[in-house]
């Protein structure tokens, strides 16, 4: 791949530092927007340029004109479900009006192109079949749901009003190192750090509810081909469901842990079962995922175990 300028908003945060590494490796100059909200500062690469704003900052613009990216990666958003009940304006205004000022400032200023990163599982709500391809009705249930459906809109117009290029990658649950515990965004980094740490896991509902797991690094791929070809919406899974009792099973066995978890109510907004058709990414980009299921836990506890960073990082005590 030539060597590029590259925009990746979210940058700091558990996806964006990863895709943030791989293009740095891959001689790259790396911009990195973060307002840190849910990045990390530990996450950033020492070899891309940092700015520390919001894509919902006015001074976004200056980011542009200093440095005239040739491809933007969106992958920052407000990317609680719970917290988009909680507050659906602050939702609107960091996932579709960030998106918008960021579509705007690449029209302006010339982006080759654009990838946005969006939630399959959140787009889809209560699938009609299974695996679903982009073909599947949208059916958003939630309000984050509803703000990353507005933003791939607004990605399309753009792309008919002003011929700007661009990618949707609509992944299922990425899982890996680095990824966050806090405020539920991420069963597997919480099960990990529960089971860790001796305590007891908590499932809401009766854990029958699947989703479609993929390891961080098979994410990254997918944006990296995308930066190179493909256009329009691709969905990118593993193209299998995985319950969150098996997934606890598996961890568990992993770990070597010994107790049951603790079950909950429901939560409102969760969807129940979905698997992904990724054949259109993987007959066009020549994209499939590498790292299955086990390997990719296994990969994420010595992580979370061996790692001091990760360790003092995340007040996990083995």
């Amino acid at each position: 791949m030539v060597p590029r300028t590259i925009l990746v908003t979210g940058g700091a945060g558990f996806i964006g530092s990863h895709l943030v590494d791989r293009l740095v490796s891959e001689g790259h100059k790396v911009v990195v927007v973060d307002d840190l909200s849910a990045g990390k500062l530990r996450n950033q690469n020492k070899g891309a340029v940092f700015y520390h704003a919001s894509v919902t900052d006015p001074t976004l613009t200056e980011v542009f004109e200093r440095e005239r990216p040739y491809v933007v990666c969106h992958h920052a958003a407000q990317v609680g479900v719970a917290n988009s009940m909680k507050d659906p304006v602050g939702d609107a205004a960091v996932n579709v009006l960030g998106s918008v000022r960021l579509l705007e400032l690449s029209r302006q200023y010339g982006v080759e192109k654009f990838i946005f990163a969006s939630p399959a599982n959140n787009l889809y709500g209560d699938v009609q079949y299974l695996p679903c391809d982009e073909a599947h009705p949208i059916n958003p249930d939630t309000p984050f749901g509803l703000s990353k459906r507005a933003a791939e809109e607004y990605v399309v117009l753009y792309s008919q009003m002003y011929r700007l290029n661009y990618v949707i990658l609509r992944f299922g649950s990425i899982f890996g190192p680095r990824q966050n515990f806090a405020g539920g965004s991420g069963v597997v980094s919480i099960f990990i750090k529960t089971m860790i740490e001796g305590k007891q896991p908590r499932i809401f509902g009766d854990g029958e509810q699947a989703r479609d797991f993929l390891y961080v690094d098979d994410a990254v791929e997918a944006n990296i081909l995308a930066i190179e070809g493909g256009r329009g919406i691709y969905n990118v899974g593993a193209g299998q469901s995985t319950s969150i009792n098996r997934l606890f099973e598996a961890i568990k066995e992993i770990l070597r842990y010994k107790w049951r978890p603790i079950y909950g109510p429901a939560r409102p907004g969760e969807v129940r079962n979905i698997s992904l058709d990724s054949t259109r990414i993987a007959n066009e980009l020549e994209w499939r995922p590498k790292v299955d299921l086990t390997e990719g836990l296994e990969r994420t506890v010595d992580y979370f175990r061996s790692s001091e960073e990760a360790l003092s990082a995340y007040g996990v005590r083995g």
